[in-house]
């Protein structure tokens, strides 16, 4: 029996965003201790040297192991991967904490230094998958408040 999808969360409709709650723990427990295991330098030889046959150590699911061996980060965070502990697998592969923010979102690290400097990335778009927290428009806007007005009574 395929275990129970969680519930969704008011934070799931944050775009891009996968917030590493209990759900995620345990989802990720697999490969969270791999990621753990790359700070021993004995085991990141070893990853290094046939890292299809290193990950058969740890419960990963099949997606999770795809996710490593691509150098997905974004889709190990999806699939439960805490974000500190991933930067080990890219500190192992010789990369800056920089280096794999810029790759998640899709940049080059001197594109991502600018936008964080810049104050990183504007919150119009960025709100909700849904749309419920962009801002309305000023017309649609003022007509709701003067409903507001319209209807009520003070006695």
């Amino acid at each position: 029996m395929a275990p129970a999808k969680p519930k969704e969360k008011e934070y799931d409709d944050i775009p891009g965003t996968f917030v590493f709650d209990a759900d995620r723990s345990r989802q990720g427990y697999g490969i969270n201790m791999f990621c753990m295991s790359l700070m021993k330098a004995d085991n990141r030889a070893a990853f290094k040297a046939d890292e299809a046959a290193y990950l058969k150590k740890f419960p990963l699911t099949a997606e999770q192991t795809q996710a490593v061996l691509k150098r997905d980060y974004n889709r190990m965070l999806e699939l439960g991967g805490n974000i500190y502990f991933t930067a080990k697998l890219g500190a192992t592969d010789g990369h800056s904490f920089q280096h794999l923010a810029a790759v998640m979102t899709g940049s080059t690290q001197e594109d991502y230094a600018k936008m964080m400097l810049g104050g990183g990335r504007p919150v119009e778009g960025n709100r909700s998958k849904s749309g419920k927290y962009d801002k309305k428009p000023k017309a649609a806007a003022n007509k709701a408040k003067a409903g507001k007005k319209a209807g009520s009574k003070r006695g």
